[in-house]
């Protein structure tokens, strides 16, 4: 059974068909890497996983279960299951590191403040960042602010991870040490990852799978050494970043009618 099966899914917003019949399979275990040029419907797939996003056609299933639409508890059992890392890190500027990691602790548990304590301590401690729990925000680097987030969204022991554009506005040090964590943590820890980012040089080592998304659907899913050798023309202009092919520029005109893959 996949971490994540999708299948025939079409998401409509605004009247807009973002994806249609977009199909995918995620084992469980691995670092995938989710590529695509802006606004192909990388975010809009990562929703679609989340429940954010109810799709007008196909399903969504998580650990072999339908995402629930309709039923705000099950959605949310669902998404206790699932860790979440925001390229703007989302932390509360008024609390400390340690208590921004406590936070989903405190609101989906009833465990006592000790034994919270120690968790937020563990989960600190496996971002490296054991030392900085009673630093503020403002008191962080950008790569230190972004491994508390990580550790935020550890503190459930999710299965599933998603990550999106982990590697935004950090110096090559900082993304380094979070691509090196991205694969430790998910080794270590027996997770699922998905990667939504533009850095493929930095994601595609450690990658175990690349998907790629544009024109609507999915143009590609199979081994970093696969996308390298494609000789597909879709794939192959979005890898060199070449502005004119089968990819447009202009969101709005129209798309061919084949996908990549």
């Amino acid at each position: 059974m996949p971490a994540v099966r999708i299948d025939d899914l079409r998401i409509v917003r605004g009247g807009r068909t973002i994806l249609d019949r977009a199909s995918l399979h995620i084992p469980r275990g691995s670092v995938v890497a989710v590529l695509g040029p802006s606004g192909a419907g990388k975010s809009t797939l990562l929703h679609a996983i989340t429940g954010e996003l109810a799709p007008a056609s196909g399903t969504v299933e998580v650990f072999g279960e339908p995402v629930p639409a309709g039923r705000p508890r099950a959605l949310m059992a669902l998404r206790r299951r699932i860790g979440v890392l925001l390229q703007g890190n989302g932390l509360l500027s008024d609390l400390t590191a340690g208590e921004n990691v406590a936070l989903p602790l405190r609101y989906h548990t009833r465990l006592p403040d000790a034994v919270i304590r120690r968790i937020v301590e563990l989960k600190l401690n496996a971002v490296g960042l054991r030392s900085a729990i009673d630093l503020y925000p403002r008191e962080l680097s950008g790569g230190m602010a972004r491994r508390v987030a990580l550790a935020r969204a550890l503190a459930l022991d999710p299965p599933l991870m998603i990550y999106d554009e982990p590697l935004t506005g950090l110096d090559p040090i900082a993304t380094g040490v979070i691509v090196s964590l991205i694969k430790r943590l998910n080794d270590m820890l027996g997770l699922t990852s998905l990667v939504v980012t533009h850095h493929m040089l930095e994601c595609l080592p450690i990658a175990d799978r690349v998907v790629v998304v544009a024109n609507g659907g999915i143009a590609f899913d199979g081994t970093p050494a696969e996308l390298e050798a494609t000789d597909d023309p879709l794939l192959h202009q979005f890898m060199a970043g070449e502005p004119d092919g089968p990819i447009p520029f202009d969101a709005g005109r129209e798309r061919p009618a084949a996908l990549g893959g």
